[in-house]
């Protein structure tokens, strides 16, 4: 217990050190363009997503005038990210169904996010954490890769299990500031290949790097 105890401290210690201004690096100014931006961002950067979003959300600054481009505008604009024809379709669905359903407001109860196309619960967590600051520990690939190698969580676990290990692990208060440092520990030391472990104190609890 106290060995756990000391790692938790260690961990937690180190992101706040290093990283202690992370957050949301994804560009919004107003919420339905954060849930469009997280569902685009699936498998590509949030730099790539910046990249197409800032162009669409400028020339097209409201649910109407989204709504009125055809689907093979939508296609156009975020052709440069992956998938770009499956998210176009999702992305003109979100849009429709906000305007319909819920008069361009987005909601921010997690069963009713996850019904809208293209929003699982990763992306609808990163609402409810981001928008409405509900308590929420999102698991990205980052998240996922870096809580299996601290032994966060098991070799095995989906998303959905890690996240709800994450959340007994940690503190309530502290889920939104962890998704975001993590990730960031993800994206600049804890690589997926190639991991820079000699800028990291974590060894002695990771085991990619006992593996080694």
């Amino acid at each position: 217990m106290k060995k756990q105890k000391n790692k938790l401290e260690l961990i937690q210690n180190f992101l706040d050190e290093e990283f202690a201004n992370a957050g949301c690096e994804l560009h919004y100014k107003k919420d339905y363009e954060l849930l469009i931006a997280v569902m685009l961002s699936a498998q590509t950067t949030d730099v790539a997503v910046n990249s197409v979003t800032d162009f669409l959300f400028s020339k097209y600054d409201s649910l109407e005038k989204l709504n009125a481009l055809s689907l093979e505008e939508i296609e156009r604009i975020i052709k440069p990210i992956g998938l770009y024809k499956n998210k176009a379709k999702r992305l003109k669905e979100i849009v429709a169904t906000l305007l319909e359903k819920y008069n361009g407001v987005v909601p921010s109860d997690l069963n009713t996010l996850t019904t809208l196309p293209g929003v699982g619960n990763k992306t609808a967590c990163v609402v409810r954490a981001e928008i409405f600051k509900i308590p929420e520990f999102p698991v990205d690939t980052h998240v996922l890769r870096i809580s299996k190698r601290l032994s966060l969580c098991d070799k095995d676990d989906e998303p959905i299990e890690a996240e709800r290990k994450l959340k007994r692990t940690f503190e309530k208060e502290n889920w939104i500031k962890l998704h975001h440092q993590i990730i960031h520990f993800g994206r600049e030391i804890c690589k997926a290949q190639n991991p820079i472990c000699e800028k990291c104190p974590l060894h002695e609890c990771c085991n990619k790097y006992l593996e080694k």
